[in-house]
């Protein structure tokens, strides 16, 4: 959530900018602003709403001269969307402007002061006190200046900071808040997203907890809060700009969606090798994994329900016992860490706040940390003990489809890994584990070719004003995964429940029409879930049955049946989710909703 930009070269400033800005639309936003320097003094230009209101306001950015300027989408968190809540905000003099993404936790106390110090603010936001402490410390160096604002702030922030005092650079600096720095010919950038700026470079900098940035057109330098200078390696992005292009398609999620084969094989393909899963990722010896006492899988939205997915298959497969928890309650549970305990962290940004501080609460417990992350360099994966990359690339869309399914994938090949050196798996099943495995992108494309007769039953529902996802075991997780599609695209009200549970309460609001999406895959528990069908289907439900090309029956009990193909039940979820990522598109789309911008949303959560 929110997106910073930061230019400094030979060419104008502000349409770079805004090009940069349009790349980060997808993290969520409400305003957007821009500040360059030009002729001694900071020109800023702001506005509410979308960034064609700003374009407009600045002529594509033609209207503000100069070649060193700093640029911001806001998600609103102090105070409503508005042109004055807008970033960059300045200092009272004008000499400081500053970009902020994060939070400021102890904002009321620095307000306070700089209040009785005489300093005037204009704005509800707390990124005003970043700009006026700038002024308050100012005293002619300005790295000085930032070392001294960073001892005093409390909380996340990725800061891109103009001083009207330094003609030829600015500055920037991260915690706990994702910025990239980029590396160009005679020019160089910030960015939140690599995204951003890969029209002009490839070369980046991923900068760690604290470290600040100095900018200037032929260079950049990096320091330590101590002013010692820190050499860092340079990363070179090798996926292709179109990867970050909708490519044709009318929107990034259905091109996502459609990119779900190629992603699961480019995370599948090179970790089976001679018919054997190979972690060279992971550090995690056959010892180590003997030795596990317990796995705590912590994760928010979308990367949660792949953790209970997980739960599910690993203690099946490896009868370790797994707990699952939503990374926000995970570190203000006092949660029960003991020795040789695992803790499996999945985040799609690698960035995602309070995964983080989930992930920083587990070390202090003494946990190891293993993490499931699409983004090299990321924070979480760099303070893990062990990293396995999905190979998703870029995902744009705010609602997650790929991303989702290759940590799906990444789940299958450590459960299997696991089950394997611990001897639970018979030569015959461990091979016969690793070819589904292989088999899930092929199949996942079959799925997707019959996407028409999904968007079929897409345009049957969509008016509808409550919608029920039921399913048992791995059924039940991926209803969850289902109904948090369907709501946030479509803004249709939607609860998924385990099938055995709705009739304890919640089934009392099946009424005549209700949709209920009844996912029954699994062999055992199929009879199950086709009682629960014809329980709600008793009151008056409309059912919509998803099942696997082996059973016939649910057509006699669903008014409607999506089928998938058969693989080995433990990696049913990755295909059952498809069509449920689709009928929420479809609806989302005939709905005429902005599906890959929902409102109130935003793709990385970058604060509490």
């Amino acid at each position: 959530m929110c997106g910073i930009v930061g230019y400094i070269g030979k060419q104008q400033a502000a349409p770079i900018l805004l090009e940069g800005l349009t790349k980060l639309e997808y993290r969520g936003y409400d305003s957007a602003g821009i500040a360059v320097y030009h002729d001694g003094a900071l020109e800023v230009a702001k506005a509410k709403g979308r960034l064609e209101v700003l374009s407009e306001k600045t002529d594509g950015g033609k209207k503000l001269v100069g070649t060193m300027g700093i640029g911001h989408t806001r998600w609103a968190t102090h105070g409503e969307p508005s042109d004055v809540n807008s970033h960059p905000h300045l200092s009272m003099s004008g000499r400081f402007a500053v970009v902020h993404n994060g939070i400021i936790e102890n904002y009321i106390s620095l307000k306070k002061k700089l209040t009785d110090k005489g300093f005037e603010f204009i704005s509800e936001t707390d990124t005003e006190v970043i700009a006026h402490l700038f002024e308050y410390y100012y005293k002619g160096d300005i790295m000085d200046a930032m070392i001294k604002v960073i001892n005093r702030v409390e909380g996340s922030y990725a800061l891109g900071v103009l001083c009207s005092d330094y003609p030829d650079q600015f500055i920037a600096v991260r915690k706990a808040s994702p910025m990239i720095v980029g590396l160009g010919e005679g020019e160089n950038f910030i960015a939140s997203d690599v995204t951003a700026i890969l029209k002009y470079t490839r070369d980046i900098y991923y900068l760690e907890d604290n470290e600040i940035v100095v900018l200037k057109k032929d260079g950049v330098q990096i320091f330590n809060s101590d002013k010692e200078e820190i050499k860092k390696e340079k990363f070179t992005v090798d996926w292709d700009v179109s990867a970050a292009e909708k490519g044709g398609y009318e929107h990034f999620m259905m091109k996502e969606m459609e990119e779900q084969p190629k992603a699961l094989r480019d995370t599948i393909s090179p970790r089976i090798k001679d018919g054997k899963i190979v972690l060279d990722d992971i550090s995690l010896t056959t010892e180590d994994i003997k030795n596990i006492n317990k796995i705590h899988i912590v994760a928010c939205g979308s990367a949660y329900h792949v953790g209970v997915v997980g739960k599910y298959v690993i203690e099946k497969m490896c009868r370790i016992p797994v707990e699952v928890q939503v990374a926000s309650e995970f570190r203000y549970s006092d949660p029960i860490i003991k020795k040789n305990d695992l803790v499996i962290v999945i985040s799609q940004s690698g960035e995602t706040a309070d995964t983080l501080a989930a992930l920083k609460e587990a070390k202090n417990h003494g946990a190891r940390i293993l993490s499931i992350v699409n983004v090299v360099g990321s924070a979480i994966a760099n303070a893990s003990d062990d990293v396995i990359y999905t190979w998703a690339g870029p995902e744009i869309a705010v609602a997650t489809t790929k991303a989702y399914s290759t940590q799906l994938a990444v789940i299958y090949l450590i459960a299997t890994y696991m089950a394997e050196k611990l001897g639970m798996l018979t030569s015959g099943e461990y091979a016969n584990l690793i070819a589904e495995i292989e088999s899930l992108p092929d199949k996942v494309a079959k799925i997707l070719e019959a996407k028409e007769d999904v968007q079929y039953l897409a345009s049957k529902f969509y008016n509808c004003h409550s919608i029920f996802f039921i399913g048992r075991n791995l059924d039940y997780a991926v209803s969850m995964e289902g109904s948090l599609k369907l709501k946030e695209i479509s803004y249709i009200h939607s609860e998924a429940y385990a099938a055995g549970e709705l009739k304890h309460g919640t089934i009392s609001l099946i009424e005549d029409g209700t949709l209920v999406v009844a996912l029954a895959t699994g062999q055992d528990l199929f009879d199950k879930t086709v009682s629960n069908i014809k329980e709600v289907k008793a009151r008056g439900a409309v059912v919509m049955g998803v099942t696997t090309e082996a059973h016939s029956d649910m057509e006699t009990v669903a008014d409607y049946t999506v089928k998938i193909p058969t693989t080995n039940e433990m990696l049913l979820p990755s295909l059952t989710v498809v069509p449920l990522q689709l009928f929420g598109y479809y609806v989302a789309s005939l709905k005429g909703c902005d599906i890959d911008k929902p409102r109130n949303l935003a793709k990385s959560v970058t604060v509490e």
